[in-house]
């Protein structure tokens, strides 16, 4: 291979990966931004109904998507892991919606990257994968980075439910964490927009078991940002479902963590949220673990982003 071939192909190879990139980075803004929205819903018309109509929406969003795009419809063992895998979802959205009610949005996205380290033991648990020695190191230094930025939580003055908003969120963590197993099964069998939408419609169901005590119609001013929230969870997902069927997963990965930033800048334009230095040296801890954790196993681990619900 000659040298302009050489410098051909690898301008072939930087271009292909500049859009994934690209959609990438929007899909984890547009995450971002959703969480926000979200917890202004929560805020607003109480977390229940945040959860309820925003379902409802994606619910509406998906059928209408399914129809237009003559989507399949799933056989019934692929519906299994729909019902799965929306089920996770539905109770690792009200643990994570229910923290960042109590927490800094960047808080509470730092806490929950812990997920990935948490998914290397649920693969050797339910996929009988090995864990390797740099792996496990990889998770300590995670837990470090969680054990400073709890530190910050007791030392400083914060309201008493503080500290239960980070403990949802990583019990959000771990159920994201069984989330990422079941997506790489789901990922091999529906095209996005199907998953997208079975999740809605399950998360939906799920719901509307206590829509005879809690369900209230929204008022008219919030339903623009129920709106909102539904259109930002569908188009991040398939933004970021784009990309990384179009790029490798650990040259993305790294790019997920940007959500950290995003929740930083929107936190305090929308809620006046301050960033504590504990919260950044944590961050980057738990950050750090992951990228070792994902270039010592070099797997297609889904997008770490927790506020993909």
């Amino acid at each position: 291979m000659t040298a302009g071939s050489v410098a051909a192909a690898g301008s072939r190879s930087v271009t292909g990966f500049a859009a994934p990139f690209v959609l990438c980075c929007a899909g984890v803004a547009l995450f971002s931004v959703m969480d926000a929205a979200m917890k202004g819903l929560s805020l607003s018309i109480g977390l229940y109904n945040a959860l309820l109509w925003r379902a409802v929406a994606g619910t509406v969003l998906g059928l209408i998507l399914m129809i237009v795009t003559r989507q399949r419809w799933p056989t019934l063992a692929v519906l299994r892991i729909h019902l799965l895998r929306g089920t996770v979802v539905a109770f690792m959205a009200l643990l994570f919606f229910w923290a960042i009610m109590r927490l800094p949005l960047a808080e509470a996205i730092a806490l929950s990257f812990i997920a990935p380290l948490i998914a290397l033991y649920l693969a050797a648990l339910l996929l009988n994968e090995r864990v390797g020695r740099q792996a496990i190191g990889a998770s300590l230094l995670g837990l470090a980075g969680v054990g400073i930025i709890l530190s910050g939580r007791i030392e400083a003055a914060y309201r008493p439910d503080a500290l239960l908003g980070a403990g949802a969120v990583l019990a959000s963590a771990v159920l994201f964490a069984w989330n990422l197993i079941i997506q790489r099964q789901q990922a091999q069998l529906a095209s996005p927009i199907e998953v997208a939408f079975f999740q809605h419609l399950v998360m939906l169901g799920i719901f509307l078991l206590a829509a005879p005590l809690w369900a209230v119609v929204p008022p008219l001013q919030a339903v623009p940002l129920v709106i909102l929230a539904a259109t930002l969870a569908f188009t991040s997902l398939a933004a970021l479902a784009w990309a990384y069927a179009r790029a490798e997963a650990q040259r993305l990965i790294p790019v997920e963590y940007s959500a950290f930033l995003w929740a930083a800048i929107i936190g305090w334009l929308a809620f006046g949220e301050r960033v504590t230095l504990t919260t950044i040296m944590g961050a980057l801890l738990i950050v750090a673990g992951c990228i070792i954790a994902a270039r010592t196993k070099r797997a297609d681990m889904a997008h770490v982003e927790a506020g993909a619900v």
